[in-house]
C-alpha cells in the first residue's frame, strides 16, 4: 500500500459521531500537497484514520448546494 500524506486546513462541520467515537466530518484537506479541496468522510478519534469519502472542489460543492436546497425547500 502506498503512502499518503493529508493536511486538514480547515474544519467546516461534523455531521455525525457514531458510538465507537468516529465522526463524520466535512473539512477542507490537502491530500499529497495538492491543492486542497472540500472532503466528506468518517474519521477516528484524533483523525489517525480515515474511512473512504468524497473530495469535491468548491465548484462542485456549491452544485451539491444546490441541489441539496432543492430537495430540502420542498
Amino acid at each position: 500500500m502506498s503512502d499518503f500524506s493529508y493536511e486538514i486546513k480547515r474544519h467546516i462541520g461534523t455531521i455525525a459521531e457514531s458510538p465507537n467515537g468516529w465522526t463524520k466530518e466535512i473539512n477542507v484537506i490537502s491530500w499529497n500537497g495538492r491543492q486542497p479541496k472540500i472532503d466528506i468522510r468518517d474519521w477516528s478519534p484524533g483523525h489517525e484514520k480515515a474511512s473512504k469519502g468524497v473530495t469535491m472542489t468548491d465548484e462542485e460543492a456549491a452544485v451539491m448546494f444546490n441541489i441539496l436546497r432543492e430537495e430540502f425547500e420542498r
